[in-house]
């Protein structure tokens, strides 16, 4: 149906679909036995996934050498195109010079199933320092991004990739919509203008606000939380979606909102991350992507709107989605409401500055989230995932 691109365009004009058809997963399902196997950590499955159902476009397999250097150096694919980070498949030396470019290679999940082939085009080393600098600002190997990457294998395989195994998600199925079904679903709704919403971290009230403040100007909100790997002290997706429904359920207009999963890893990468969570949520169907303070960031490597300063290098017809940019948002005890220093005048001790970071410390200690941080039925659903003791 044609309402499927009304509102925009994918990146690069076309959604990209790898997934197997039932005679191409019957045509490699029959030559399992006999193709070389390459295994994948929890990163590189979420990345074949996202390829394949398009989120990735115009990607349609693991970067070759030509447009991974030009990632790393100028946020643009070889075609000149702009992507800011590299989605490459890693593997030892020794299980490189084993394989042919030319041929199709297994993969395989950590459970040893075979999910999808590649089709091996070229095989190349890559400078690890080199990447870490120009994608995450840094080389220490405390930075979590960062420390992936150092643990990575030294040579890189490109190539399309073929999704064949794909199981409804364990814990959200209903939730796992992928960008041809979010696309329709916009059209059905007649929705226009539609923003998107990305996070790692449990819904606070200043979430909220800065999402009903976008509320206020597009058609619709897509919820995407984040579902791949994350952190170890991260909160585990499964909370995080439970606090999503309990919010969605009470305090948000059910008409004007799509919670989804987004099957993406995390990688910390601040400011390029978020052009390319943008260009995700892009090829979802959105027209516009909320970008808050230090988006995609961890400790102190990013400045706190560095995430926002990053759209304006390049034109905004080369993004073809609309950074809605909010500034810190807080509880004003003043006005007595969630605000930002554009619409609040309160001075700086009349402010409660919110964020997960806070509430996960908060937890930790024992304490309960108040309502000034969180909705009472969030922090209650938190602090049971947590273990706090409830009060009577």
């Amino acid at each position: 149906m044609s309402y499927h691109l009304d509102a925009i365009a994918p990146h690069g004009g076309q959604l990209v679909n790898r997934i197997a058809t039932p005679e191409q997963r019957q045509e490699f399902l029959s030559k399992a036995d006999f193709l070389p196997r390459v295994q994948l950590d929890e990163r590189a499955v979420s990345d074949l996934q996202m390829i394949a159902i398009g989120g990735f476009s115009p990607l349609t397999g693991f970067m070759n050498q030509e447009d991974y250097n030009r990632v790393v150096t100028e946020m643009r694919l070889a075609n000149g195109s702009v992507w800011a980070i590299p989605v490459t498949l890693s593997v030892e030396e020794e299980v490189a010079a084993s394989l042919k470019e030319g041929g199709f290679i297994r993969l395989d999940n950590s459970a040893g199933e075979y999910i999808g082939v590649l089709e091996l085009t070229q095989k190349y080393s890559y400078d690890k320092s080199r990447e870490a600098i120009n994608v995450y600002r840094t080389d220490d190997s405390n930075h979590p991004g960062v420390q992936v990457l150092y643990n990575q294998e030294p040579i890189h395989l490109a190539g399309d990739v073929l999704l064949l195994q794909r199981d409804p998600h364990p814990f959200f199925p209903k939730y796992q919509i992928d960008p041809v079904t979010s696309r329709q679903m916009f059209g059905e709704k007649g929705w226009k203008t539609i923003v998107g919403f990305q996070t790692r971290n449990p819904i606070h009230r200043a979430h909220e606000y800065i999402q009903k403040c976008a509320l206020e100007i597009v058609d619709g909100l897509f919820l995407h939380p984040l579902v791949g790997a994350t952190k170890e002290d991260d909160i585990p997706a499964d909370v995080r979606m439970r606090c999503y429904e309990i919010l969605l359920d009470g305090y948000y207009p059910k008409d004007r909102v799509i919670l989804a999963i987004n099957p993406s890893a995390m990688r910390y990468a601040g400011p390029r991350e978020a052009i390319f969570h943008a260009l995700i949520r892009k090829n979802y169907g959105c027209t516009h992507f909320i970008v808050g303070r230090d988006h995609a960031g961890v400790g102190n490597y990013y400045g706190t709107y560095d995430a926002q300063y990053i759209f304006d290098e390049f034109q905004p017809e080369e993004l073809g989605i609309v950074p809605m940019k909010f500034e810190h948002a807080f509880y004003c005890t003043r006005t007595q409401q969630m605000a930002t220093s554009k619409t609040s005048p309160s001075s700086p001790e009349e402010r409660i500055h919110l964020s997960g970071t806070k509430v996960r410390e908060m937890l930790r200690r024992g304490e309960l989230p108040p309502p000034e941080f969180s909705r009472p039925e969030v922090a209650a659903e938190l602090a049971r995932a947590m273990q706090v003791p409830l009060p009577v």
